[in-house]
């Protein structure tokens, strides 16, 4: 199936072949045309299906296909609206629907706007507006609150990595970005997972919308060998260093739970001989953006980071990845390894488990519908034994609205 018959200008088709792109992806041949009916859409699919071209793409054809009745181009108006979870992916996703323009008559301005950077630069920019705007919701509340965009033209709203934007403290300000875009618009969940906090926003947001769910290849979940090694919480940093030396591993994705961690991590690695750094959200941008062409280039071997890389971010041939620390949940789990065995090439992920967090990883297990083997390395054989439980019933929900509650709300005050 060609682009065209998707209904795509001729100018949007040949960029999509200087990405890349000869034929639709799965996903794009089954979104590209539903998001240019105008429907709202629920879109699943796995890293590197092609997920952003299949929104980037109708989104530039609309802005094409604009009726003389919506605001003149010259006042710049925001049609178009992406929010992601991270720095990153804005970028990223930045990049795509810029070379995706290239070539049509009137190129569209794109805005690219997050935090941990000046926002005086990012208002200069949004002078005369903008017709697509990729931001993480902080720096555009930042941005609206400094009257530095207005969001009250925006026809279509994106949330890539839908279930990210719910994590953390993006729940909170994803709710007050609802509540100043217009009631009247087409919205566009894309993600990797669903979780029941996305199916809830989902459900009050979207209306009838269409259901692209494009499962990974078969068999493709066996590209990606995974290995649990026991291992005392205190052993961890020599036995990666053992691992990484022993095997001549050369690029290699530990994953951390905290970013003092990922420092210290990092710098007992350098100082045994072995080119490792960190990556990590108190990083400026340009650190960040320089740490990850490094890496990618082959000038370090070893990158120790925080979640900040678990999605996102794509490193060809990259060969393990290792859980020194584990996620906090089973979703994330499948996010970090995913990092690896990309493209048809095999991978693989190394997870450390202690006596500690033995528990934690059998529900990740559970979850996840695995069951895989405690190996040990001989010289790094665990000897603590888990502390017992604490007696009770555990924690118990109060009464304050929790952030999905808070989510549901806003939900419902859309739907009205």
């Amino acid at each position: 199936m060609p682009f065209l018959s998707l209904g795509l200008s001729p100018e949007l088709v040949r960029a999509a072949g200087e990405l890349g792109f000869s034929a639709p992806t799965p996903i794009q041949a089954e979104a590209i045309p539903a998001i240019l009916r105008g429907a709202d859409l629920l879109g699943s699919a796995q890293t590197g299906s092609g997920k952003t071209a299949a929104f980037a793409l109708p989104l530039l054809q609309q802005l094409l296909a604009a009726s003389p009745e919506q605001p003149p181009r010259g006042a710049r108006r925001v049609r178009a609206l992406v929010l992601v979870p991270t720095r990153e992916l804005a970028a990223q996703v930045g990049e795509v629907l810029r070379s995706l323009g290239q070539h049509l008559a009137q190129p569209p301005k794109v805005a690219v706007v997050f935090g941990g950077v000046s926002i005086n630069p990012q208002m200069m920019g949004l002078r005369g507006g903008a017709d697509l705007v990729v931001a993480t919701p902080g720096r555009l509340l930042d941005l609206v609150e400094h009257n530095a965009l207005k969001l009250a033209a925006v026809h279509t709203l994106v949330l890539d990595e839908a279930d990210r934007l719910l994590d953390l403290g993006f729940a909170d300000e994803l709710a007050r970005v609802l509540a100043l875009l217009p009631a009247r618009r087409q919205n566009l969940f894309f993600s990797a997972t669903f979780p029941p906090a996305v199916q809830a926003l989902a459900a009050g947001l979207l209306r009838e919308p269409v259901r692209v769910e494009v499962a990974a290849p078969e068999g493709s979940e066996a590209t990606i060998e995974q290995r649990v090694i026991a291992v005392d919480a205190g052993r961890r940093s020599p036995l990666l260093r053992h691992l990484i030396q022993d095997n001549d591993w050369d690029r290699v994705l530990v994953f951390v739970a905290t970013k003092y961690a990922a420092g210290l991590v990092a710098d007992k690695l350098y100082k045994a001989g072995i080119y490792a750094t960190a990556f990590h959200g108190d990083l400026s941008q340009g650190a960040r953006k320089q740490v990850l062409a490094d890496f990618k280039a082959g000038r370090w071997d070893v990158l120790v980071t925080t979640d900040l890389a678990a999605r996102g971010i794509d490193i060809a041939q990259l060969a393990v990845v290792v859980n020194y620390d584990l996620p906090r949940s089973a979703v994330d789990y499948v996010h970090r390894i995913g990092r690896t065995g990309r493209a048809g090439e095999s991978g693989l992920a190394v997870s450390f488990v202690s006596a500690a967090t033995e528990a934690h990883f059998r529900l990740i297990e559970k979850r996840q519908h695995l069951a895989l083997p405690r190996e040990q390395v001989p010289g790094f054989e665990p000897t603590e034994v888990a502390a017992p439980a604490a007696p009770g019933p555990g924690g118990i929900k109060g009464k304050r609205p929790s952030k999905k509650d808070k989510l549901r709300a806003a939900a419902a005050a859309q739907g009205r």
